[in-house]
């Protein structure tokens, strides 16, 4: 199995539930020690009202001060078009248009319905594109929902079918709250890879029941070649109850062992997530984070 391009997404959905904003000047220090320790892919904020997540306030600022070819590896959370001429305007050339396959869902988490949000997407990709930039399409709670349940794949489906999504890059499947098991995610992934138009699948996995590295990796198998994953497995979704960390990059890496990945860049990431998490007063759910600590002196992977 070839390992997928992982896309560290602490500094969106890992940060969103934390209540606290980080120094832009500290969030710039992240991105930069992320892509030297070799994670090819970053997600660094949201365009979501500062209001309603306060963590994501200064994303704007951060995408001003990285460079166009840091950039260039950086994804910004969007839900309208005019979400990314803003984002544009600062700098940013990735853009990933999310919404959720549930009504309910999509109208507490951006307080409109699914349909609304299929049908302003043309408007997002051709402002993407003008930019010189591209944009996926995120589908959240592809799996579940938290206030109707189970979803029908064959929702999923006509989503990634309808012509309105079809000059996406990418097709984003978020197991939002962490209840999707490997069986699930490999079918949905499957589905969406022989019944769809053609274009990159992302998986977004949380490891609310201990699944998320499972998951992923059943992602991959089924034909995913990204992955989303947050240091310490930090993060949720502040509408979606139930919802709690994402699954730990540290843990995805270790599984799915990418070439750059080696002994001292674990050192190095396993670093910054105690920095990271400290300051924010936040656990570290990362099993190899946590056996990175462990007293197996003989075992490479062990920090010495």
């Amino acid at each position: 199995m070839t390992a997928p391009l992982l896309r560290d997404v602490t500094l969106r959905d890992g940060l969103q539930l934390t209540g606290k904003v980080l120094p832009t000047e500290q969030k710039i220090d992240v991105v930069r020690r992320l892509l030297a320790a070799g994670v090819p892919a970053l997600e660094i904020g949201s365009m979501a009202r500062p209001d309603l997540v306060p963590p994501m306030a200064n994303s704007l600022e951060l995408i001003a001060a990285l460079t166009p070819d840091e950039l260039a590896k950086c994804w910004v959370w969007v839900a309208t078009p005019r979400h990314v001429e803003k984002a544009a305007a600062a700098g940013a050339r990735n853009f990933q248009y999310c919404f959720s396959v549930s009504d309910a869902h999509n109208k507490a988490n951006i307080g409109r319905d699914t349909e609304t949000s299929v049908a302003a997407m043309p408007d997002a990709i051709r402002l993407a594109e003008q930019a010189g930039g591209q944009l996926q399409l995120c589908l959240a709670t592809a799996f579940t929902c938290p206030f109707d349940g189970p979803v029908d794949p064959e929702r999923v489906l006509a989503i990634a079918r309808d012509p309105r999504t079809e000059g996406a890059a990418d097709i984003v499947l978020a197991d939002t709250l962490g209840q999707a098991h490997p069986g699930q995610v490999g079918a949905l992934v499957t589905a969406v890879r022989e019944q769809t138009p053609p274009r990159r699948i992302v998986f977004h996995g949380h490891d609310t029941w201990g699944m998320g590295v499972a998951n992923t990796l059943a992602a991959v198998a089924a034909g995913a070649t990204m992955v989303d994953g947050a240091l310490g497995g930090l993060g949720g979704c502040p509408f979606a109850p139930g919802a709690s960390g994402n699954t730990a990059s540290e843990d995805i890496l270790f599984a799915t062992r990418p070439d750059w990945f080696t002994p001292e860049r674990l050192t190095s990431l396993v670093g910054l997530t105690e920095e990271l998490l400290a300051e924010l007063g936040e656990p570290n759910r990362s099993r190899a984070a946590q056996g990175a600590r462990s007293e197996a002196a003989a075992f490479e992977w062990v920090i010495r």
